[in-house]
């Protein structure tokens, strides 16, 4: 464990094998012991699909936010239910129903493979970098899983941007299964005009089950504090947050600000009108769209946030200032010049080679927005045809999602039952069409090749119409038949998947090749010169692996104006109109005579959180539950980038209040009662 730091105030999403336990002693008198630790690691979790999670009784019981499980809920709808809409609860242990291909994984250990990734990739550049860390990858992958890839799953994880690299050993569940959520008019209360904001008033709360050989796993787990946390009272997160820029070169936060969150940006909006269009055609359509509507409307704020962020002069003017610093420092000693190189100048080429690539490399190969091909039915195309012909290659020479450790994840999500909205795949994929040919224009080889003399609405409803892959069992036996059944294949989704791959992958080598490998070299030379100046007593960029972060309970001063720590349930019914989307269910406001209004509610904290923390557990300094966290306040936004401990706020649901919600509106005296004894 290092103890010293030079984080200030609260900042920090420290690993797990490296907390600064000297800080929170000096701090707050409190040293973790090995126990805690051991505690902690074992009774978090994450979602594989983007959230964190926690166990909270020894029977697998596990919290998360409602929000992460929106999927979920909306897959297991029966036809006319809106579980998503409406709540759930399972009615007792025997009649959970199982999570479509969700996976949840606990951190088992962490080891670090530094020294031989370095060795492995030592000298190499460009093609010949990209292929040794694949192969060096796959050894430690495979090493790792020791052949049983469906109990157990292992992430090679870059840390300090290149400055370390460890093996993440993950316990991998793959029967989930769904206990209870509220109805999103609590648990999204306020709706978007209060997300990112405080005061709030969410119950923002899922509760799921692991399972193991049909029977739900034992666990261990953090117990639950009926009363929750006090004012100024120290508490710790333990989540995956996702990713932050806090590291990144000045350079790519430049390209970051200037090309890629505006086309980013430009896409959601207009597919938020798309969306928003869709559902206003009935209450069918409004089912389908809320889920996908709901993410599109949450990264439009977050992305407002970091344009603001990256807008200000002093974001990048101090971080501009560090890089000279080290720069000057490497080059004031001839060996240090030998032994770092200068990084910058390998980089440079890099961000330049991103620049010109990154409109064509997004909308044809990119996997996230802005893209050229949206939808779940497309989706499982490309992965079928990029599947066959990655599994024909040596482990070693894979993409990384289809090496043998990662296949079984991939196979659920292709197998999953979760029902499939033709209507709503064929608006997006007629959107992400559209913008194709706006971004590559009209003519454009690649367009003409894709399009014909097809428009997209046109093509979007002849693959959409007349594919097969709705069903589960199609996928799979495309799946299981491999390149041959690929290449048989008249589906006419998978001919539009064979179309784009030849064009994709040769985008993705030079991406990997031209990009990718001189940014990790580059990034590795300047956190290996920095570790050489500042010592290791510093936590990396978020990663979605397990951080721990601590703070205390603690409101703000906004404008001069003190923002108290908690709400209540007095203040939700006082905020409450009667109006979308600041509107109660009956059940809740039936339940108001008989709560206890003065039941803390919401609470903020100086906890540093990012996205992907959505669901980590509050606890405190007796590693007991005390919170969920659920959003950060507008200050947070610009935490990708930089901390502020005077008003950065993380914002949890009180566990005083999930108690008192289960036991009073939902009287689900049985979960309650999981919750306080810790077992079923």
């Amino acid at each position: 464990m290092l103890s010293l730091s030079p984080a200030v105030a609260d900042e920090g999403m420290w690993t797990m094998d490296n907390l600064p336990t000297k800080q929170l002693e000096q701090r707050y008198g409190f040293k973790p012991s090995a126990e805690w630790i051991a505690r902690v690691t074992q009774a978090s979790a994450r979602l594989a699909a983007g959230c964190s999670a926690s166990f909270v009784s020894a029977d697998g019981l596990v919290m998360t936010n409602h929000h992460c499980a929106n999927a979920c809920l909306d897959e297991l709808s029966p036809k006319g239910q809106n579980w998503f809409q409406d709540g759930f609860s399972a009615g007792g242990q025997p009649h959970e129903p199982k999570c479509p291909a969700m996976e949840l994984d606990r951190l088992d250990r962490i080891t670090d493979v530094t020294d031989r990734m370095a060795q492995a990739l030592d000298g190499k550049q460009g093609a010949a970098y990209t292929s040794a860390q694949k192969a060096a990858e796959s050894a430690v992958q495979q090493e790792c899983v020791a052949g049983d890839p469906t109990d157990w799953r292992c992430d090679v994880v870059t840390l300090y941007h290149g400055g370390r690299t460890a093996l993440y050993r993950y316990k991998r569940y793959q029967d989930v299964r769904l206990v209870f959520a509220p109805d999103q008019n609590i648990a999204f209360f306020g709706g978007d005009p209060d997300n990112f904001n405080f005061p709030r008033y969410d119950l923002d709360l899922t509760f799921l089950r692991a399972y193991e050989n049909g029977k739900p796993a034992k666990t261990q787990f953090f117990p639950f504090d009926v009363k929750g946390p006090s004012d100024g009272e120290l508490v710790f997160t333990s989540g995956n947050p996702g990713s932050t820029s806090r590291e990144e070169p000045v350079a790519q936060l430049e390209l970051l600000r200037d090309v890629e969150l505006p086309a980013t940006y430009g896409y959601l909006s207009t597919e938020d009108g798309v969306l928003w269009q869709y559902g206003r055609q009935g209450a069918a359509q409004h089912q389908e769209a809320q889920n996908v509507l709901f993410g599109v409307e949450n990264s439009l704020k977050v992305f407002t946030g970091w344009l603001q962020t990256l807008a200000q002069p002093e974001t990048l003017e101090k971080k501009r200032q560090n890089e000279t610093e080290l720069k000057q420092w490497i080059d004031a000693d001839p060996a240090r010049q030998k032994q770092f190189g200068d990084p910058w100048a390998i980089l440079a080429p890099a961000v330049a080679a991103e620049r010109s690539l990154y409109a064509r490399y997004s909308m044809i190969e990119g996997n996230r927005r802005p893209a050229g091909f949206a939808g779940q039915l497309y989706g499982y195309a490309r992965a079928l045809v990029r599947g066959a012909a990655e599994r024909a290659k040596p482990d070693a020479q894979r993409l990384a999602a289809y090496r043998d450790a990662n296949l079984p994840a991939v196979e659920a999500a292709l197998g999953s039952p979760a029902p499939v909205h033709p209507a709503l795949d064929e608006t997006l994929l007629a959107f992400s069409l559209t913008r194709l040919r706006q971004t590559l224009t009209a003519d454009d080889a690649f367009v003409q090749k894709v399009l014909g003399t097809e428009s997209p609405d046109a093509l979007a409803a002849r693959v959409v119409g007349g594919t097969k892959l709705g069903d589960p069992a199609e996928r799979l036996r495309l799946w299981k038949g491999g390149a041959a059944a690929i290449a048989a294949s008249t589906d006419p989704m998978i001919v539009l998947a064979r179309k784009v791959e030849p064009d994709a992958m040769a985008l993705r080598t030079r991406w990997d090749n031209e990009v990718d490998a001189a940014e990790q070299r580059a990034s590795e030379a300047i956190a290996r010169a920095r570790f050489a100046r500042d010592g290791t007593g510093s936590y990396p960029d978020a990663t979605f692996t397990q951080r721990l972060s601590f703070g205390v309970v603690k409101g703000w001063n906004e404008n001069g104006r003190q923002i108290p720590a908690f709400t209540t349930f007095e203040g939700l019914y006082r905020r409450a109109t009667g109006s979308d989307p600041f509107k109660l269910t009956r059940q809740w406001l039936d339940a108001k005579n008989r709560l206890n209004l003065n039941t803390p509610f919401d609470f903020a904290s100086t906890n540093d959180i990012i996205g992907g923390n959505s669901g980590s557990p509050v606890i405190d300094k007796n590693a007991h539950a005390v919170g969920l966290i659920f959003d950060g306040n507008i200050h947070s936004l610009g935490g990708d980038f930089t901390y502020d401990g005077a008003t950065n706020r993380a914002v949890a649901v009180d566990t005083a209040a999930i108690v008192e919600a289960l036991k009073v509106v939902y009287r689900n005296q049985s979960l309650a009662g999981e919750l306080e004894r810790g077992h079923l």
